[in-house]
């Protein structure tokens, strides 16, 4: 049985700007065919917003709490919301 679609509103703190979090994060998205989008914001915080299959986008979303090896994540806020049907992956530079 396929599973449900999902969407996740992440907030990841720490030392997760200029550790390449937003690229591995977007391979990760890819290979699990989830869409969404990151981006760093301004306060030192990486956004994302991931949407797909539930299963997917929870893996991810357990993948943000430890990131790649080199971030130092502190807290990954998750706020779940309802699915919208985004189009593809995509990201902010």
């Amino acid at each position: 049985m396929p599973s449900q679609p999902a969407r996740a509103h992440v907030l990841v703190s720490g030392l997760v700007q200029g550790v390449s979090f937003r690229w591995y994060a977007i391979q990760h998205a890819r290979r699990a065919g989830v869409s969404g989008y990151i981006r760093n914001l301004p306060d030192g915080r990486v956004e994302a917003v991931f949407e797909g299959a539930s299963d997917s986008v929870m893996a991810l979303v357990e993948w943000c709490h430890d990131g790649p090896s080199a971030a130092r994540v502190t807290g990954v806020d998750v706020a779940w919301e309802d699915p919208e049907g985004l189009a593809e992956f995509d990201y902010e530079l």
